[in-house]
């Protein structure tokens, strides 16, 4: 692949990537941010890009940055701050957004992932949010800054799914009193859905989905409705989950990978009542974003998972054959890559990780 190590003055410029399939992109720099974390598209065409510090960002189409004005505060240091962002499906008409972030509440003795949203009106300047409600919290809160994952999607059905970390806990994620290491599915007010999975395991297990998770950092639905995860592995093993109502992805019982000190989990063959992944990765990518590509830009890819990786520095595209997933093609220009999303005419859109960060636009 190429590598390409940019300077000052070539921050802007428009470059070539080759996959290891043989397949070349052309990257167009359209704006940088100081820790960019995620993006969401609204109807015009135009971004909405969060940074973790604790930032919002109108982004148009040829790059002009607006800050949106209203934001709370978050709770930003380790893996914490502001996080995902996504907009109601209905957004055109009702204005709403969501976005994730971390917080305390006892002054940072502990810390937890929530969810709130707000009103976007972007007709006037200056942006800014209003009528903002808090739909959900992650519980319990804990010590430390990881693992909040904290990313959201809007399935098919007008739900709201939310990636709940394990917060670097490990047994938490097997515990139905505490909603840590979870997919949560929602009604778009933040009330629970009478039909989710589990609904005699206490008040908090009625808003669980799947159990059994790490730190999911990516969520997208496919064409057909059906819902893919990834999540990091401790030491190695990271995943890629198809989700399915009601079934316990088996962390930290069983992983692919190994404990951070040598100690070794049993893998998932070992323990087929636990949800397998449908592709691992040894040694690990360390995967942030995610989409299911469905656009007409990059025709053979339609149906791939395009995957960004932080330590492996690439983009990773993965074909999905029905339930059957693997890695097809790496493209890397020795940048961590936060964020992937799909554009309106099917050009697909990068975020870099850390400070001077790129939102880059890829076109064949």
């Amino acid at each position: 692949a190429t590598i390409w190590a940019p300077t000052a003055s070539a921050a802007q410029a428009a470059f070539t990537i080759n996959g290891t399939a043989g397949s070349r992109l052309q990257a167009e720099p359209v704006a940088t941010f100081d820790e960019p974390w995620a993006m969401s598209f609204v109807p015009t065409g135009d971004l909405l890009v969060t940074t973790k510090p604790g930032k919002l960002f109108h982004v148009s189409k040829t790059g002009e940055k607006t800050e949106v004005q209203g934001l709370w505060d978050v709770a930003y240091g380790g893996q914490g701050g502001l996080g995902d962002i996504v907009i109601h499906p209905g957004f055109a008409t009702n204005q709403w957004v969501y976005i994730s972030y971390a917080e305390t509440l006892d002054r940072g003795a502990t810390f937890g992932a929530a969810v709130a949203r707000a009103k976007l009106d972007l007709s006037r300047r200056p942006f800014k949010l209003t009528q903002i409600e808090k739909i959900w919290t992650q519980e319990p809160k804990v010590t430390g800054r990881g693992h909040y994952s904290h990313r959201l999607a809007f399935g098919p059905d007008g739900k709201l799914f939310i990636t709940s970390g394990d917060r670097q806990k490990q047994r938490p994620a097997q515990d139905f009193d505490k909603g840590l290491g979870k997919v949560i599915r929602l009604n778009d007010d933040g009330s629970v859905p009478a039909d989710n999975p589990w609904q005699d395991q206490g008040e908090l297990a009625k808003s669980y989905w799947t159990v059994g998770h790490r730190n999911l950092l990516g969520i997208a639905f496919d064409a057909s409705g059906r819902l893919w995860t990834h999540e990091m592995g401790p030491r190695h093993g990271d995943e890629l989950n198809l989700i399915v109502k009601g079934s316990n992805y088996g962390w930290p019982v069983v992983s692919n990978g190994d404990n951070y000190s040598g100690r070794a989990i049993p893998d998932h063959d070992t323990r087929p009542e636990f949800a397998a992944p449908k592709a691992f990765w040894v040694p690990a990518i360390s995967p942030a974003g995610l989409v299911i590509y469905a656009g007409k830009a990059f025709p053979d890819w339609q149906g791939d998972a395009l995957i960004g990786g932080l330590s492996s520095r690439a983009l990773i595209r993965v074909e999905i054959d029905g339930d059957s997933a693997k890695e097809a093609e790496r493209f890397s220009w020795n940048r961590r890559v936060r964020e992937v999303e799909e554009g309106p005419d099917g050009t697909v859109w990068l975020l870099e990780d850390k400070s001077r960060a790129r939102l880059l636009k890829l076109s064949p």
